[in-house]
């Protein structure tokens, strides 16, 4: 593993973007993009196994996490603010790419995909889809944006373990990896969460509705394989079977998940690069 870093050009001047970046410089890139509230150490375990196939992955920290930079102003926290930043990795790519999209990290990747000339040669949303229920937006806003202090890790970890139940079943050693990847010290001492609370921002003071992305979905023709976990609220069944009815999808649903299968355990790792093989 090693760690990667540039300068965007953001609506609010320039900023850092961090990610770490996995397998042979020459391989054949991946782009893995996370939750709204997750980093790119998400995707560790993914990222190895795609390495050991000879595969470059780039896991980036969008804006506002992990080790990348706090944006100036928090309603630059929505998915053209991330894309601008992604297309500059992109950019330096130069080429073709496989994108894994896990919830935020999948609208990210649509929006790409339906843009003429983009690079995406292979598409993986997890657990995101073309509608996003008005239920499912009023529970992520209404924990959004706590800023909460733990004594310490083990303290963190528990909460996780509650707030990502639908990441499915994890080992004890997955937790304490989602915990510690998850965490920054604070100043007057404990841990936080690693992540801006300002990102909640544009969902405050305005009416929630459905999001409906089926505009952007249905100019997206890249191959596509859409992971949904099985008793998941924010892609709902019925929304998926009609993605899959398009020519290019395939669909899998991951049982023992929520929103969203954590790509972590052998099976579902198994699943993503058996798709990006082709």
């Amino acid at each position: 593993m090693r760690q990667g870093t540039l300068r965007w050009l953001s609506p609010a001047g320039f900023q850092t973007l961090r990610w770490t970046e996995w397998g042979p410089e020459g391989g054949a890139p991946v782009l893995c993009v996370h939750g709204l509230t997750r980093s790119g150490r998400d995707f560790d375990v993914l990222a190895e196994a795609l390495a050991a196939q000879g595969r470059r992955v780039f896991c980036p920290d969008l804006p506002g996490r992990g080790g990348s930079d706090r944006l100036p102003d928090p309603m630059l926290y929505v998915p053209p603010t991330y894309v601008v930043a992604l297309g500059h990795l992109l950019a330096r790519m130069d080429g073709p790419v496989d994108w894994i999209g896990t919830s935020l990290g999948g609208i990210c990747g649509m929006l790409v995909a339906a843009t003429p000339g983009h690079p995406i040669r292979r598409l993986v949303l997890n657990d995101m889809g073309s509608l996003v229920p008005k239920a499912s937006l009023e529970r992520i806003r209404d924990y959004l944006g706590n800023d909460p202090t733990f004594a310490d890790i083990a303290a963190l970890e528990r909460h996780l373990r509650t707030v990502h139940a639908p990441f499915g079943k994890l080992t004890d050693a997955q937790w304490r990896h989602l915990a510690e990847t998850s965490s920054r010290a604070l100043p007057g001492g404990g841990v936080g969460l690693h992540y801006d609370p300002g990102i909640a921002a544009p969902m405050r003071g305005i009416e929630i509705v459905d999001l409906d992305l089926t505009p952007i979905w249905l100019r997206v023709e890249t191959p596509t394989l859409l992971i949904r976990g099985a008793d998941s609220d924010l892609l709902l069944r019925e929304t998926a079977l009609q993605m899959a009815e398009r020519p290019h999808v395939t669909l899998v649903e991951i049982e023992g998940c929520g929103h969203a299968p954590a790509l972590m355990d052998a099976a579902q790792v198994a699943l993503v690069r058996d798709f990006l093989a082709g």
